[in-house]
């Protein structure tokens, strides 16, 4: 049994992302799992969905552009 502490999310904000503050969302992969978090709270909750959800959503955003 491992008591290692898992390696840290590489978190990726968004390009379309500025500088000023505004509501932002930072996205890091890992396998199997996409988590998503407030780039202005990132102690805070996060949500995690499978790469599947993850594709889905993705799909339907750029439909949405």
């Amino acid at each position: 049994m491992s008591t290692a502490e898992p390696a840290p999310h590489a978190w990726i904000k968004s390009s379309y992302s500025g500088n000023e503050g505004g509501e932002c969302l930072e996205v890091a992969a890992a396998p199997g799992t996409v988590h998503i978090r407030d780039s202005k709270a990132p102690a805070r909750a996060q949500l995690a969905f499978s790469e599947a959800e993850w594709a889905a959503f993705v799909t339907y955003a750029a439909r949405r552009d």
